[in-house]
């Protein structure tokens, strides 16, 4: 393995940060990536408190909060804010579906399994162009 590369201050260089400097779609990608995660540990802790009474369940549009950096041209700055939504489903004051959090929880699971793939391929043939592919 050869030496990794390090910064002025020491610490050291990551590909992906230097890339997304320049390149606005892997800054999109990446906080793309970051917003499903976010959604996913909401969901899953939605789950975990199905029977917590009064408990509300949370979750982040982090789709809309793209599309808005997207629109200004910063898709680095994209903030992801988690909302609670009010709204009783059972009669403890529970607002958590299981069958509508399993569905979401799965659904974000792909799309972020598919964000990563895109984004991990991306790297890949923007390195293998550069032609430094390990060799």
């Amino acid at each position: 393995m050869g030496r990794q590369r390090r910064s002025r201050d020491g610490s050291p260089q990551r590909t992906l940060a230097a890339l997304t400097l320049i390149d606005p779609t892997q800054q999109a990608l990446h906080a793309a990536i970051q917003g499903a995660g976010m959604r996913h540990e909401l969901l899953a802790s939605n789950l975990a408190n199905v029977n917590t009474p009064g408990y509300q369940r949370r979750d982040v549009d982090f789709h809309a909060a793209l599309r808005g950096a997207m629109a200004a041209g910063e898709p680095g700055a994209a903030r992801f804010d988690p909302v609670t939504e009010a709204g009783a489903v059972t009669a403890d004051g529970n607002g958590v579906d299981v069958e509508r959090e399993s569905a979401e929880l799965s659904k974000n699971a792909l799309e972020q399994q598919a964000l990563v793939t895109v984004a991990r391929v991306r790297l890949e043939i923007l390195t293998l162009a550069m032609g430094a592919n390990g060799a």
